[in-house]
């Protein structure tokens, strides 16, 4: 069937190219036909993922081959990208510093009034004692 022949174009630009506008175009549909069919599809559906993901990959590797060909040729912004990324030594650092005052403030009759209304009206505290009571 044509359009089995076109879903197995789709996932095979996918893996070499993992854009999804790239890949319809090369295979010759639009992009509301190819999410019709991934809706439609399941098994088309969870090939287009694991063509994505090789995909990915894919380019990761090449981009990571070509770092390293720049930093071998001796290009600066490749090599401090490198280490920044990839060594602990250069990683960028972030120091926080600071100090905690804890005042010792005591409330006010309101505030007081304030605090063990709202801590009554949430139930923590204890209700009156039985001894209170006599």
């Amino acid at each position: 069937m044509k359009k089995d022949k076109v879903k197995e174009a789709v996932i095979e630009q996918l893996r070499k190219i993992p854009i999804i506008e790239v890949a319809c175009s090369k295979s010759g549909i639009g992009r509301t036909t190819f999410y019709r069919w991934k809706k439609e599809d399941q098994g088309f559906a969870e090939l287009i993922d694991i063509a994505l993901r090789e995909g990915l990959a894919f380019v990761s590797d090449m981009a990571e081959s070509q770092l390293i060909s720049a930093i071998k040729d001796g290009q600066m912004p490749a090599i401090v990208f490198w280490l920044r990324n990839r060594h602990e030594d250069y990683k960028t650092k972030v120091e926080i510093s600071g100090r905690i005052n804890q005042a010792d403030e005591t409330l006010t009759p309101e505030q007081e009034a304030t605090v063990r209304e709202a801590l009554r009206l949430a139930a923590l505290t204890t209700q009156e004692t039985k001894s209170d009571d006599k």
